[in-house]
């Protein structure tokens, strides 16, 4: 039986490297992204250059990624009043959460998600949050993965597996992880091609890529890379 996987993909480096770890796994893998009204929708406009780059640089890998879709969430960012959906500045919230946290965003991605792979045949929904090095969102918790893989089996009839290949690993081993899977090729390729930072800066070339090197994103991304270079 032939395995498919659906990542969800934004161009950033941790669903860049979800990427390459289900094309390194699974028989046919197709993407999705989603439009909702982020400010940094620059990496919107990045996705179909870093699909391209890693069909060059992986030819084995070209041969089993397939689709890309794209959808349409911009009623999100309509009804959110976040630092990712406003021209804000990025702060800590009363409830100790950073106003970058969009509610229901990571629910709702998979959800549609979850409805693409059932007409498409994708069993694997692969996924990059994760809370080692993370911003505290509540909805990239292993828990939350749980219990959203529970809600659409049940309610699709189906057995998705939410796959979250770096729930567990830090920044640095993210980075660690690229290399392992497609050697300084893809390392280089993240650095260079993909795109993280919430500002949606690409003017500010740094080591670790483009970004502003001031948001929560580029500090994780930069932190995680230092260490990844010094061991």
């Amino acid at each position: 039986m032939t395995e498919k996987a659906l990542v969800l993909f934004s161009a950033g480096q941790d669903s860049t490297t979800c990427l390459a770890w289900a094309l390194d796994r699974f028989d046919h893998v197709e993407t999705v992204g989603f439009d909702y009204g982020q400010r940094h929708r620059i990496e919107l406009d990045l996705r179909p250059a870093v699909l391209d780059a890693l069909r060059r640089a992986f030819p084995d890998w070209a041969a089993r990624l397939g689709e890309d879709h794209m959808v349409d969430l911009s009623v999100l960012g309509g009804i959110s009043d976040t630092s990712l959906t406003r021209d804000v500045e990025i702060a800590m919230q009363a409830n100790g959460l950073p106003n970058s946290f969009v509610p229901g965003r990571n629910l709702l991605f998979l959800t549609f998600a979850a409805a693409i792979a059932y007409r498409r045949g994708a069993r694997h929904l692969v996924t990059g949050v994760c809370e080692t090095d993370f911003s505290g969102y509540p909805d990239c918790r292993d828990d939350t993965m749980k219990a959203m893989q529970l809600a659409l089996n049940l309610g699709m009839e189906s057995r998705f597996v939410v796959e979250t290949p770096l729930m567990w690993i830090d920044k640095a081993q993210t980075w660690a992880l690229a290399r392992e899977l497609g050697g300084d090729a893809l390392v280089d390729l993240i650095r260079e091609d993909t795109h993280t930072c919430y500002n949606g800066d690409r003017t500010h070339h740094h080591d670790w890529g483009y970004g502003c090197g001031a948001c929560p994103a580029c500090d994780l991304r930069a932190a995680g890379y230092r260490r990844f270079m010094a061991g």
